[in-house]
């Protein structure tokens, strides 16, 4: 018997590895033609996009984000050549009262629809694939800010992407403000990478970025306060430009807490 072997050419070959590299291993099991709450579990989030009226930026809940025909808007999107969950801010774009910046970004809830507040005891773990798309200066792409508990408005921490490639993590010195700034990695713009965000022991942060984890202390200023989670592209500049800006594409982004 004559078997035939299908042997791809190099056309094929050489196309299939672009892809792999280009979008990582989400991207394979994603539906390029399905909004983004068919391909991620949406049910723990809320959006936060950078339109609406000034001071008061639109939020779109999760009830509207869940299913392959939720939610998607030229702000957040699933790109049709890879599936990847797409956040768009733009350099010129609403903003909350506390910030100059806009931004296309999640924020963390719970299931029953109520905003997601944990304490800093147990495990709290924020894991996500991407790759940023397109940044002027700086985006935001994870974060863990304040919740209930007194009248700050900071973040934990923030991790960000410069525009020349290096992954920087933000810990706030206390809830008064002040940010000290901690080089975790390095990445060429377009390239897939991973982080996982995550609090252990009430006391420590602990980040990975590409298998490569770090640990921070957390100030006891700050074991008054619960905490949420906050995942997209919130840039870091600002301009009156409604074309530049940061774009930011997900294949992978999972919470869990124990």
């Amino acid at each position: 018997m004559t078997r035939t072997r299908l042997l791809a050419t190099p056309t094929t070959a050489c196309l299939a590895l672009a892809l792999t590299l280009l979008a990582g291993p989400r991207a394979s099991a994603a539906d390029p033609h399905a909004a983004p709450g068919g391909n991620f579990d949406l049910s723990v989030w809320e959006l936060q996009e950078p339109v609406g009226s000034p001071g008061h930026p639109t939020t779109i809940p999760s009830s509207r984000l869940q299913g392959a025909d939720g939610y998607q808007d030229a702000y957040f999107y699933t790109d049709t050549r890879d599936g990847a969950m797409t956040f768009w801010a733009p350099e010129k774009g609403v903003t909350t009262p506390n910030s100059h910046y806009a931004r296309s970004e999640l924020r963390e809830m719970n299931r029953d629809g109520s905003a997601a507040d944990w304490a800093l005891s147990g495990s709290h773990r924020m894991s996500a694939t991407l790759r940023v798309v397109s940044v002027t200066e700086n985006v935001c792409v994870g974060q863990i800010h304040l919740g209930s508990g007194g009248s700050s408005t900071k973040p934990l921490l923030e991790l960000y992407y410069r525009a020349n490639g290096d992954i920087v993590l933000g810990t706030e010195n206390s809830p008064a403000g002040g940010q000290t700034t901690h080089p975790v990695g390095h990445v060429a713009v377009g390239k897939t990478w991973s982080y996982t965000i995550a609090v252990s022991g009430g006391n420590t942060i602990d980040l990975t970025v590409n298998g490569t984890t770090t640990h921070y202390g957390i100030p006891s200023s700050f074991q008054q306060y619960k905490q949420y989670f906050k995942a997209g592209s919130y840039n870091q500049s600002s301009s009156e430009s409604t074309t530049a800006g940061a774009r930011v594409a997900f294949y992978g982004l999972t919470l869990k807490h124990g």
